[in-house]
């Protein structure tokens, strides 16, 4: 069904496409191909981070040159999701994600990755964190899964989704229609929307039941969350951005994809254990194409029995301060710091930790596994 390639692209700040550019110029990537982009951004992560939104709009306006449309027309066939904050070692980056038919596949070639990509419609801000975001983005997992060509639950191993966040003059609107909001903090109410995605995407995934999602266990029940769901909000969007990365027996790429869980933001070991588990020599980490994981300061206040201060720091959020954290640990296994680490892991992982899963080639040895 698809063909996937997956190229990681380093970037000297939010608007800098010449990496793209240059690699579509050489042919190496096909404009029409492209089908998703994540990147890191270096911003503050927070409601104000507007290069998340600097970045998604200089990536569209390079493609739709290319494509010859508007950059609006990119924006609905190509899934951009920009995460802010690279504190510490992280470097600003973008992994891009190509798509095509699939080839010819040799006998006992196993499943190979794919990718599926959706979108929800817009939503009402006092849908923002509540039930309607849950099931609308259950719904767009589906979608995306059917997209991928990825039939198995358990061959979905990364589920990243780009949701919206309550703005002051959003909140006005809600106010002025006699609607309430989750929450009047807009900052609050980025981990609301995550939160909500997350148990979206448990909910697609049969991670948790029916029964035990609803308003009031949207960041109150931390034993409700998704082993593979990775939720980033801003101010960019109106609607959720579904993409999801998993494993497929109709995908004739080299590409495999492997995840684990961190119980914690120091958890090498799940790190180990995602790239232990892709096939053959992929988990050797020249083959390794990106790291993606989520992190956040543990909500009791406690990384294995020892005090953290990261949630009572009034400077500096506690969202940057795992990611500088998380982000150094995967650096140190992967070798470089241009990996994908998202803070805010509200109902990904359990509380305290956060999915992670490593994309990587497939080489001559281990393509027949």
């Amino acid at each position: 069904m698809h063909h996937i390639d997956a190229f990681r692209i380093a970037c000297s700040g939010p608007g800098d496409t010449s990496g793209l550019e240059n690699l579509l110029r050489s042919g190496a990537i096909v404009a029409e191909d492209i089908v998703a982009v994540m990147g890191k951004t270096e911003g503050n992560g927070c409601v104000n981070d507007f290069t998340r939104e600097y970045a998604t709009r200089a990536l569209a306006q390079c493609l739709a040159t290319w494509l010859r449309c508007t950059p609006a027309d990119v924006e609905q066939r190509v899934a951009f999701v920009m995460s802010g904050g690279t504190e510490g070692v992280l470097s600003p980056h973008w992994t891009v994600f190509t798509r095509k038919p699939a080839q010819p596949r040799a006998p006992g070639m196993g499943k190979r990755m794919s990718i599926g990509i959706a979108f929800t419609r817009d939503f009402f801000p006092e849908e923002i964190g509540r039930m309607a975001q849950v099931l609308a983005t259950q719904e767009a997992v589906a979608q995306a899964m059917h997209d991928g060509g990825i039939t198995a639950l358990e061959d979905v191993h990364f589920v990243q989704i780009k949701c919206p966040l309550l703005t002051s003059a959003k909140i006005a609107d809600a106010q002025a229609r006699g609607a309430s909001v989750v929450t009047h903090d807009t900052y609050e109410s980025m981990a609301y929307s995550r939160g909500a995605s997350s148990l979206g995407v448990a909910l697609a995934t049969q991670e948790v039941p029916v029964t035990a999602v609803d308003d009031e266990a949207i960041l109150q029940r931390w034993d409700l969350f998704s082993a593979v769901a990775s939720a980033s909000s801003g101010i960019e969007i109106d609607h959720n951005v579904v993409i999801v990365l998993g494993m497929s027996e109709r995908a004739s790429s080299n590409l495999a994809i492997a995840h684990a869980v961190m119980v914690d933001a120091i958890d090498a070991k799940a790190i180990q254990s995602a790239i232990a588990a892709l096939p053959s020599t992929a988990g050797q980490l020249d083959c390794i194409v990106n790291v993606f994981a989520k992190t956040e300061a543990s909500p009791d206040g406690l990384v294995r029995g020892q005090r953290h201060t990261m949630l009572v720091d009034s400077d500096i959020h506690s969202t940057r301060h795992a990611r500088a954290v998380t982000g150094a640990v995967v650096a140190s296994i992967a070798g470089h710091g241009m990996v994908y680490v998202s803070g805010g892991a509200e109902h990904q992982g359990p509380a305290g930790g956060g999915p992670v899963a490593v994309v990587a080639r497939l080489t001559s040895e281990g393509d027949a596994a």
